[in-house]
């Protein structure tokens, strides 16, 4: 980040603030239904209590000295952290070290029963079953003789919304989005992007994926359909390496949401069978890497993902919690350059988000201040707006 002066790293400590929220109420809430959620045995239950209590007036517990990934935690900065309160540490620090810690109580980790069974997987499969998954997989039919390009930009606005199924699988509104006095789509780089993946393309997209289940679902279908037309001629999912805040997609999410896929009927199973046998080919393939678990930004890639990063024609960076990695999880200026702060990504990079968090930059000053006027603060995190952007010169010489 050459250029731009860093931003105040986003803390928790400021009750009211939303960081402080999700310490306070969401962490305490997924507790208890995580502890509701499976028929666990006493020795989790006081284990899920302890952090229940920790959570909520205490500090950070160290992981157990035979924990597999110690080591790898401690270079992360557990020792630095370690005995603090929550509130008073990184907030992107604090909120991923919570998972690990809820992982250890319920015992993912093992040795024992419990060793490699999510604590979420009900969740996701909940959201994966739902009969919306259907109606939204069937509406790809709608597209099937639409013109190429079309069928694209619908497919990466699904990708882009995720689970908001009304907007998911249908074309943008085009005009009367951007004549809107605060547009839902509060920048959009998509044709930056699609200069990226042009039709006849033979490149490599990595795709950092975000949550599973139905957000998911147009993630894997958007990578169908740019195999399928020739856009790119490789595919490379990265995925958590295990269970991760809530929702986010694992492997065997991943599994999960492509059988739903192959077993819809007309457009989606095609689709759905596309990426079936690109697996089994190998143009398609799924990443898990450790640092995807990591409590950090994406400024400290260790050097195997630098290089995997570099030569792909794009990375597809989605959804909330890999924006704030991606620019740094700092109170940014909504009108900081996005190119500044993605200056250091080695490679071309798009970010398609919805915004759920105060962290945001490239927004325009005349943007900023029509979502100020008509919403305070709320477009912030509220989920209701969204945004493509994209650094088409990441890992250049000099940037």
């Amino acid at each position: 980040m050459p250029d731009t002066p860093a931003a105040p790293v986003l803390l928790a400590n400021q009750p009211g603030s939303f960081p402080h929220s999700v310490l306070a109420e969401r962490h305490p809430a997924i507790i208890r239904q995580v502890r509701d959620a499976f028929p666990y045995g006493p020795g989790q239950h006081r284990a899920l209590d302890g952090l229940l209590e920790s959570c909520v007036d205490g500090v950070l517990q160290p992981l157990p000295e035979d924990a597999g990934d110690l080591a790898r935690w401690r270079a992360w900065g557990l020792d630095d952290h370690v005995s603090r309160s929550w509130f008073d540490v990184p907030w992107l620090w604090s909120e991923s070290y919570f998972y690990r810690l809820l992982l250890e109580a319920v015992g993912y980790f093992g040795p024992g029963p419990w060793q490699g069974v999510d604590p979420f997987r009900p969740f996701k499969r909940a959201e994966l079953d739902a009969p919306e998954t259907g109606e939204e997989l069937a509406a790809l039919d709608a597209l099937r003789d639409r013109p190429e390009p079309d069928r694209a930009r619908a497919l990466l606005h699904g990708s882009l919304w995720g689970n908001r199924a009304d907007l998911g699988f249908r074309l943008s509104a085009g005009d009367g989005e951007a004549a809107a006095p605060v547009p839902a789509l509060v920048a959009d780089d998509s044709e930056t992007l699609w200069s990226l993946l042009p039709p006849a393309g033979a490149g490599t997209l990595c795709l950092v994926a975000d949550n599973a289940g139905r957000e998911l679902v147009p993630d894997l279908l958007l990578v169908a359909h740019l195999l399928g037309a020739g856009r790119i001629g490789r595919a490379v999912l990265h995925v958590k390496p295990y269970p991760y805040y809530v929702s986010d997609a694992t492997t065997a999410d991943v599994v999960d949401a492509l059988r739903r896929i192959v077993a819809a009927p007309g457009t989606a199973g095609e689709y759905g069978r596309l990426l079936w046998a690109a697996m089994a080919d190998g143009r398609v393939t799924v990443r898990a890497h450790p640092f995807s678990g990591a409590p950090l930004p994406f400024a400290e890639l260790p050097d195997d993902l630098r290089a995997e990063f570099a030569p792909a024609v794009l990375t597809i960076v989605k959804g909330d919690l890999n924006y704030r990695r991606l620019v740094g999880d700092r109170r940014w200026p909504p009108t900081t350059s996005f190119h500044e702060v993605t200056a250091g990504f080695p490679g071309p990079v798009a970010a398609l988000r919805t915004l759920k968090s105060d962290v945001i930059t490239g927004l325009t000053a005349d943007t900023e201040a029509a979502l100020v006027a008509a919403e305070g603060q709320r477009w912030r995190t509220a989920g209701t707006h969204a945004l493509i952007q994209v650094n088409a010169s990441g890992g250049l010489p000099g940037r």
